[in-house]
This record gives C-alpha cells, structure tokens and sequence, in this order.
C-alpha cells in the first residue's frame, strides 16, 4: 500500500510517461505562451507533450495553418451552398418548362386557343432555361462574393477601403455600359411577363418576322425574306404579337360599285362557312365567319369586310385560301372583282 500512492501521482503528472520520451510536464496555456490557445494549440500539445514543438507551432504555424484551415472550410461550404442553390434552381425551372401546374389553376388559366402544345412546350423551356441561367449566375455571384469577403476578412485584410473601390467601379461601369444594363432588364421583364417566345410573330416597329431565339440581351427574328434581325431587348419600345392565343384574318373584298352588296354578302358569308366546314381548316377557324359589311365607298369600288378568328399565327394562311375561294365564287357568280381608287 506504500508504493501505490507515490506510482499513482507520478502517472497523473506525466500521463506521457513512459510513451513518448520526450514528453514534458506543463499546460497548454504555458506551452502556447497564452492564456487562450487556440485549438489547433491545444491539439499540438495533446498529442506531442512537448513545450518546445508547441512553442515553434504557436510562433511559426499556429496562425498561418488555421487561416489556411478557415479559408479551406469557406470555400467548401460556398461550394456546397451554391451547389445546393443550383440544384434547387434547376429544379424549379425543369417544372416551369414542364408546365405544372394544378389543373383548376390550368383551367382558370386556359384561352380559347392555347396553340401548338409543342410550340407552348418549347417556348416554356426556353423561358426557364434563361431564367435558370440567369437565377443560376446571380446566386454564385452573391454566394462566392460573400465567400470571397469572408476569406478576405480572415486574411487581416481592411474591407473598407475595398468596398468603396468597388463601388465606385460598380458606378462607373454602370454609367459605361447603361444599354446593356436595359437590355437586360428588358429582356428579364419580357421573359417573366411572356410577351413573346420561340416561334411567334412579331412586329417591334423596326423589323417583323418570326422569332427564333430570345436570350435576355437580343431576340433574334427572321423576315418573310429570309433576313435575319438582331434587335436588342431594350430598344423594343413596343410588340405586336401576331401568335398569342388567337388571331383574326380580316379580308377587304371590292367590287363593282354596281354589284348587288346583299348578294355579294351572301356569297361571301357562304363561302367562309363552306370553308369553317372544311376538316382541314375547321381546327383552326375558331369561331363562325363573320362578314361585317361595307367597310369602304372607294371609287368604282365597294369594299366589303370578312373576318374569320383563328389560331395564331394562321391568319395568312387563312385569309390565302379565302380569297381563292371567294374568287372562284364570284366567277360562277359573275361578280366582278373592282379595283379600289387610291
């Protein structure tokens, strides 16, 4: 019982004892030289029990690894993060692109023509693709810039004088390049408020054709001549939309001031309704032919109105086949076609 006592405090003043042989008595606090070690400190000491490699690692590596250390953990978590955010985003645009939606909201929601489901498909995904890029772009913007920051705040480095450096670019580039600033703003309303999409056609004033591609900077358009049109998204002032959930074929048909315009009226009613008849044309005239009646006195001429409502985009079509048919009509007939004073 004698020699327990003295063999017990021996191992609690040197727990390393007869493990490492070079292990020392002492603390952490002594060994980091302050009264706070860091962890990394600590940790040396725990392992190593020597006051002079924790003293060399508090002097020379303490600082330098655990900022090394700290820089590597933000940057894995904004990876992480931003990873996270991408895929969230993804996802919230794969079912714009998809369409879905609950089906009292679809029917609340649903037009009298809603168009090709292969051109609203298209034009949907194209709208989430963008805006997924877009979201996609902003969210490692702010997630890495922070991260950036961060790192930088750890470095020593004062943020100040950096952010008002920045600011000051961020202005001038702003007043630099305030077009392309519009035009995105433009293009990222056009795209959220579906003005237009891939395969509609449009008149922006300075060009009109058919859309082939809209990113939020430029829409690209092709014309019936087959020029293509690059028309930046902030010099739209106005759109006209010929392909947005139904159109209208308007038809003028003069004739001989002396023709009969009742008869010329029912040629023409039973004409249109002939062709709303058609198979081939009956799923794209949506509703009953309409003659309006005399639009014009022009000369010699009487201008009489026809109007048919269609699907969009198939007003020309439409209004082609009309006019074939209302000519062979008036040849047998005999109504006489007039040409209208200018």
């Amino acid at each position: 019982m004698s020699f327990a006592a003295p063999f017990s405090v021996s191992l609690a003043a040197s727990p390393a004892a007869g493990v490492l042989p070079w292990a020392q008595d002492g603390t952490p606090e002594k060994a980091c030289n302050s009264q706070d070690p860091t962890t990394t400190c600590r940790l040396v000491w725990n392992i190593s029990h020597s006051v002079d490699f924790t003293r060399f690692y508090a002097t020379w590596l303490d600082t330098p690894l655990s900022t090394l250390f700290l820089v590597i953990v933000t940057f894995v978590i904004a990876l992480i993060v931003k990873n996270i955010a991408h895929r969230m985003i993804t996802r919230v645009t794969l079912r714009m692109a998809e369409g879905t939606m609950s089906e009292r909201v679809r029917e609340r929601s649903r037009t009298v023509f809603e168009g090709s489901p292969a051109l609203l498909n298209k034009r949907r995904a194209q709208r989430a693709q963008t805006l997924g890029s877009v979201l996609r772009s902003v969210a490692s913007i702010i997630i890495m810039g922070t991260a950036a920051f961060s790192i930088l705040g750890s470095l020593g480095l004062n943020l100040a004088p950096i952010l008002a450096s920045a600011s000051v670019i961020g202005v001038a580039v702003g007043f630099g390049a305030q077009n392309i600033v519009k035009d995105f703003l433009a293009g990222l309303f056009m795209l959220l408020e579906d003005q237009y999409g891939v395969g509609d056609f449009i008149d922006v004033g300075t060009a009109k054709g058919t859309v082939e591609a809209v990113t939020l900077r430029v829409t690209r358009m092709r014309d019936v001549d087959g020029i293509v049109w690059y028309v930046p998204n902030g010099e739209i002032k106005k759109v006209g939309n010929e392909s947005q959930n139904w159109g209208r074929a308007v038809l003028d048909i003069p004739v001989d001031i002396h023709e009969d315009t009742e008869k010329v009226k029912e040629i023409l009613q039973a004409t249109a309704d002939t062709m709303a008849a058609d198979s081939a044309w009956s799923e794209l005239i949506l509703e009953e032919p309409s003659v309006w009646g005399v639009q014009a006195l022009a000369g010699d001429a009487i201008v009489i109105r026809v109007v048919l409502k269609t699907a969009p985009g198939k007003q020309g079509d439409i209004a082609r086949e009309l006019r074939e048919r209302v000519k062979r009509a008036f040849d047998e007939a005999g109504v006489t076609v007039a040409t209208p004073a200018p």
